[in-house]
C-alpha cells in the first residue's frame, strides 16, 4: 500500500492530505490546513506565495512523520508567476480578481475578434484569463515581461518549489487561453500574433507523468513528484461518482463549473454564444463546461456581514434564504459588477434596480435571490449542454464544497427537473490523489477510481419538487 501526499489549493484555503487505496477503499487524512487569501502589494491584489511556500514546508515536515511515496498538486486556474534566468521571481503571482485586466479584452478584440480567439482555443474569453493578464503586463509593465524567462502557472510554481523542475502541466495550461486543443501544445501562432515572448512558455506535461524528485532538503528518501490534473476542476471530475460514461456535474466551490466530460472539444459559434468552454482533462479528455460564479457570493456576503457586526455562519445564511419568499428577482451570477466582491448585498440591490426588478429589502431576500439565481443559471446551462452534445443527463452530480449546501442542491434539483446527487465534498483532493495512485499502479484506471469513490463517498440524493405548479422551472 502506497501513500500519496497531495496539496490542494483553492482561492480561500490550502491543505495537505495523505491518501491511499486499501481494502478496496479510498483513505485520506488531512494533516495540514491554512487560510489562503490575496494580499495587497503596492496596490495590486497578489497571492501570498511566500506564506504558501512556508505552509507547504510545514506540511512536508508533518508528512515525514507518517511516510509517503509520492506527491501531486492541484490549484485554481489562470494565475501565474514569471521567473528570470536564475529561477528567481520577476513577478510573484497576481490574483485574477485584480483590476489590471479591466478593459484589456476589449482592446485585444480590436485586433483579434473575440469569436476568433474562442475558435482557436475553445476557451471562453473571460478577463481573468492568463492571456489577458499577460497583455495587461505587456501594456502596463513591459519591462517585467521582457525580463522573464519562464511562465509558471500556480501548480507549476509549487512543483518548482518542490523539485526545482520547471514544467507546464496541461490541464492548468488550457485555462490560459493559449493552448491549441488539437495539438495539446501552446498555440505558437497566436502567441506570436499577440506579441508575447515565446521563450516563457515551457514543456507541456500531461497528468500522470513524473515531473521529478522531491528536493533532498525535504527528505533523505527518493520521493517522486507526479503531475496531477493540476487544474482543480480537472481533478474534481475524476471523483464524480457516476457509473455512466456520459454525466453532468457541477464542481461547486468559489466557482461553480457546470459541465460534462467529452473525448473531443466542441468549438462552434453555438458553444461560443452559450459561454461553454473546453478545458483539458485527464487522459486527454475535454472538460466541456461553463464557468459560473458560485459560492463566492455567499463567502463575500458573510465577509461583508461580519465587517458590519453581523456574525453569521453559512448555515445561518442558508436558513435566512429558506425563510424568504421565492422569485423576488434574478441576477446574472457572471455579471462583471460582481467579479471583485465587496458589498455584495448592495451590488445585488443595484443590479435589481438597474434591470427594473424588485430590490431586496432584507438580508434573507438578498440571499434568496442569490440562491435562486445560481439554480436558474444551472438549469440554463444544463439545457445548453444537452442541446449541444445531443445527450440527456437524468442526474446532475454536485461535487465539492457546495455539495454540503442542502438548499442549493434542492433548488438545483427543482430548477433542472433532475435528480441531484451531492458529494463527495472533497472531490478535488480525491481526484488529485486518484491520478497519482493510478500512476503508481495502486488503482487500475479512471473507471476503477470512480467505482471506489462511489462505494465510499457520502452522497445525498435530492429529487425535484414540482408542487408549486411551475413544472420544470
Amino acid at each position: 500500500m502506497k501513500k500519496v501526499l497531495i496539496f490542494d489549493f483553492g482561492g480561500s484555503s490550502g491543505r495537505a492530505l495523505l491518501c491511499s487505496h486499501e481494502n478496496k477503499s479510498f483513505i485520506s487524512s488531512e494533516i495540514h490546513r491554512f487560510t489562503n487569501n490575496p494580499i495587497n502589494v503596492k496596490g495590486k491584489s497578489c497571492w501570498n506565495i511566500d506564506m504558501i511556500f512556508r505552509e507547504i514546508d510545514k506540511a512536508l515536515d508533518k508528512a515525514e512523520n507518517f511516510g509517503f511515496d509520492a506527491i501531486s498538486v492541484d490549484t485554481w486556474g489562470v494565475d501565474f508567476a514569471l521567473m528570470d534566468g536564475k529561477g528567481e521571481f520577476v513577478q510573484k503571482p497576481v490574483c485574477y480578481r485584480d483590476g489590471r485586466t479591466d478593459g484589456i479584452p476589449e482592446e485585444v478584440f480590436k485586433d483579434i475578434p473575440e469569436i476568433d480567439l474562442y475558435m482557436r482555443s475553445g476557451i471562453t474569453q473571460m478577463q481573468i484569463n492568463t492571456l489577458y493578464q499577460l497583455i495587461a503586463m505587456q501594456k502596463q509593465e513591459p519591462e517585467l515581461l521582457n525580463k522573464a524567462k519562464r511562465l509558471l502557472m500556480m501548480p507549476d510554481l509549487i512543483y518548482y518549489h518542490l523539485t526545482g523542475e520547471m514544467i507546464n502541466e496541461y490541464t492548468e495550461a488550457t485555462t490560459s487561453g493559449l493552448i491549441d486543443p488539437k495539438t495539446k501544445d501552446w498555440d505558437w501562432e497566436l502567441i506570436e500574433k499577440l506579441g508575447l515572448p515565446k521563450k516563457i512558455f515551457g514543456k507541456i506535461v500531461m497528468p500522470g507523468e513524473k515531473i521529478g524528485l522531491l528536493k533532498a532538503n525535504y527528505t533523505n528518501r527518493t520521493v517522486p513528484v507526479f503531475a496531477a490534473p493540476s487544474h482543480d476542476t480537472a481533478s474534481a471530475i475524476l471523483a464524480v461518482p457516476s457509473e455512466e460514461k456520459k454525466f453532468a456535474y457541477i464542481s461547486c466551490g468559489t466557482w461553480a463549473l457546470f459541465g460534462t466530460e467529452l473525448n473531443e472539444p466542441v468549438i462552434s459559434k453555438e458553444t461560443f454564444e452559450s459561454g461553454l468552454t473546453n478545458e483539458g482533462g485527464y487522459g486527454g479528455t475535454t472538460t466541456f463546461l461553463k464557468n459560473i460564479t458560485g459560492t463566492w457570493f455567499l463567502q463575500e456576503c458573510r465577509k461583508y456581514f461580519n465587517s458590519v457586526g453581523e456574525i453569521f455562519t453559512f448555515n445561518d445564511m442558508e436558513a435566512f434564504a429558506r425563510s424568504a419568499p421565492p422569485r423576488i428577482a434574478t441576477i446574472d451570477p457572471n455579471d462583471p459588477s460582481f467579479l471583485k466582491g465587496g458589498n455584495i448585498p448592495k451590488k445585488v440591490a443595484e443590479y435589481c434596480e438597474r434591470t427594473g426588478q424588485t430590490k431586496p429589502k432584507t438580508i434573507a431576500q438578498t440571499l434568496r435571490i442569490i440562491y435562486e439565481s445560481l439554480a436558474a443559471e444551472f438549469a440554463k446551462t444544463l439545457d445548453d449542454l444537452e442541446k449541444i452534445t445531443g445527450n440527456t443527463y437524468p442526474t446532475v452530480y454536485i461535487i465539492g464544497g457546495g455539495s454540503k449546501d442542502k438548499f442549493l442542491c434542492q433548488l438545483t434539483a427543482d430548477a433542472t427537473g433532475r435528480t441531484v446527487v451531492a458529494g463527495p465534498s472533497e472531490a478535488t483532493a480525491i481526484g488529485n490523489a486518484m491520478c497519482t495512485l493510478i500512476a503508481l499502479g495502486e488503482i487500475k484506471d479512471v473507471k476503477d477510481a470512480r467505482a471506489i469513490v462511489r462505494r465510499g463517498a457520502e452522497v445525498n440524493d435530492f429529487l425535484p419538487d414540482f408542487d408549486d405548479g411551475d413544472g420544470r422551472r
